[in-house]
């Protein structure tokens, strides 16, 4: 935050961390893309972020520990981004986010099905997708890897969104027969 906040409710502070458009959908495309590099972040983003602003956004939310950047072994000059405990506690926020816009906006079946999957599977299911959120960002031992028959959340939702794709194919394909 840059300055004074203008007040000290929760709300306002929150909205001058994360309450611009793009530092939402960049944390969204971490949590539930796995991009960790710039590059990822502006070419694969489904709005079209501009570069100046990618910056400016992964600047602020360094700033403000909700991310934190690495040096990339692979590539002298690339850096990964990682999520903090911080930024992996706002998977709730983008979960109830969701949850609104299945409700109430028409969104797409393809790009809504994770976070049908969030809105069913509700506060138990964020916290074991944090819990791999933990240990894919910040190095910590995930529990429950070791019960049997665990299948991750990332997964699950990977292929719920893959059989939506390949339904929808086989749909137009059969269409245009």
């Amino acid at each position: 935050m840059d300055g004074d906040p203008r007040s000290g409710c929760p709300i306002n502070l929150t909205l001058e961390v994360v309450g611009d458009k793009w530092s939402l959908l960049i944390i969204r495309d971490i949590i539930f893309g796995n991009r960790r590099h710039f590059r990822e972040l502006l070419l694969q983003s489904e709005e079209g972020i501009s570069s100046n602003i990618l910056a400016d956004r992964l600047k602020t939310m360094l700033e403000q520990g909700v991310l934190t950047k690495t040096d990339d072994p692979s590539h002298k000059q690339k850096v990964t981004y990682s999520l903090t405990d911080k930024g992996i506690q706002l998977l709730p926020v983008l979960a109830q986010m969701a949850g609104w816009g299945l409700k109430f906006l028409p969104v797409s079946e393809e790009l809504s099905i994770r976070a049908e999957l969030l809105t069913e599977g509700g506060p138990p299911l964020w916290e074991e997708f944090m819990d791999e959120l933990r240990e894919s960002h910040l190095g910590l031992a995930n529990p429950r890897r070791a019960q049997p028959g665990w299948i991750s959340v990332g997964a699950r939702m990977k292929a719920a969104y893959e059989a939506v794709v390949a339904r929808k194919a086989a749909e137009a394909a059969s269409a245009a027969e």
